[in-house]
């Protein structure tokens, strides 16, 4: 099939292009759906002009790539948000009502007192084989194995996948956190991978979409990586409560999330495509370097069923409380598994 451009008109959703928080503020304002309870069964469709605001650009551009944005009845509004921070701080200011995200933020939303939900997961094929960071060395740094980051600066984001990937390591390593110096930073944009070059810190996980770039400027300096040795693949689609319990929005959720996982399987599928439609026209990477992070990152799957996949989040969740004296949490009180049985429906039904 033929790349769609990216920025054409579409008939069933409208492109938002955002410039700050400000641009996106009260762009919800209809008037709220009826009332509905988190124990009570998904409507099948929303309100004519109900509109739903999507902080995923990934699966925007996978959708108008495919041609499976032409499946989409409901009206999207897309912001060009992704990451933790930035998600939550859309919810707070009513911006958006779902984003894409690991599984980190929907607990550090939780616990520091905004109500969200998950309400849809992804995983990788072969984790192990095909993880989502890299520890990434300075230049200068002898670090060749994770039991070597012992004694070193470490760059650590509490609130993100990468501040629980740091604690895994850790763990697997046989570390405790005293026995490195954590360096708390936010990995925003490329972060990380400037304080690595600074020799700010020693260490600090870098995703796959860093990794090349990083190691093309600095290796010749002695910049290297290294692969974590922990599963770091879960994904999640996750929004604010108040959203699901308004009929309409929740009804526009239950049929994006079906698209949703029939988005990531054709990313699976279509690498080529997805490479050059993502990384280089949305992203700005080379040919050479999209190709390098597809491969790298290698295939997903959107499980039908959430137990394995909440039976690992429990872990995840039962580490930060230990390493960072979280408040105890039930994560399977954060899914509305009622999107599980509408994700398993689209999945089989496009089969």
């Amino acid at each position: 099939m033929a790349r769609r451009g990216l920025l054409r008109p579409l008939t069933h959703a409208a492109l938002l292009t955002t410039v700050g928080l400000v641009a996106l503020t009260g762009c919800g304002g209809a008037e709220a759906g009826p009332k509905l309870a988190l124990s009570a069964a998904l409507p099948d469709a929303p309100a004519d002009g109900t509109v739903l605001r999507v902080g995923d650009p990934a699966t925007q551009v996978a959708l108008e790539t495919s041609g499976l944005i032409d499946e989409l009845d409901v009206d999207v509004e897309w912001a060009n948000i992704t990451g933790g921070p930035k998600t939550l701080e859309a919810f707070r200011a009513d911006a958006i009502d779902i984003g894409s995200v690991a599984d980190i933020p929907p607990l550090f939303a939780h616990w520091t007192g905004t109500d969200v939900r998950i309400v849809a997961a992804r995983e990788t094929v072969d984790p192990m084989e095909h993880p989502t960071y890299e520890l990434g060395i300075a230049p200068g740094v002898d670090v060749e194995s994770i039991e070597d980051i012992e004694g070193k600066k470490v760059a650590y984001s509490p609130g993100q996948a990468q501040g629980a990937l740091v604690l895994n390591v850790l763990r697997e390593a046989g570390l405790s956190q005293d026995d490195v110096e954590l360096v708390e930073m936010q990995s925003v944009d490329d972060a990380f991978s400037v304080a690595l070059a600074g020799n700010q810190v020693d260490v600090a996980p870098l995703g796959q979409a860093l990794v090349k770039t990083y190691l093309a400027k600095y290796e010749q300096d002695g910049a290297s990586t290294i692969a974590p040795g922990v599963r770091d693949d879960a994904w999640t689609l996750y929004a604010p409560t108040e959203v699901l319990e308004d009929a309409d929005k929740a009804a526009a959720v239950k049929e994006y999330v079906g698209l949703w996982a029939q988005a990531q399987q054709w990313i699976s599928d279509h690498p080529e495509e997805f490479a050059e439609a993502y990384y280089v026209d949305h992203e700005g990477l080379s040919p050479e370097d999209a190709q390098y992070v597809v491969e790298a990152l290698g295939e997903f799957t959107v499980p039908t069923s959430w137990d394995e996949f909440i039976a690992r989040h429990q872990e995840t969740v039962d580490t930060l409380v230990e390493a960072q004296d979280q408040e105890p949490l039930d994560v399977e009180t954060l899914y509305d598994r009622r999107f599980e049985k509408a994700i398993a429906a689209a999945v089989e039904g496009s089969q």
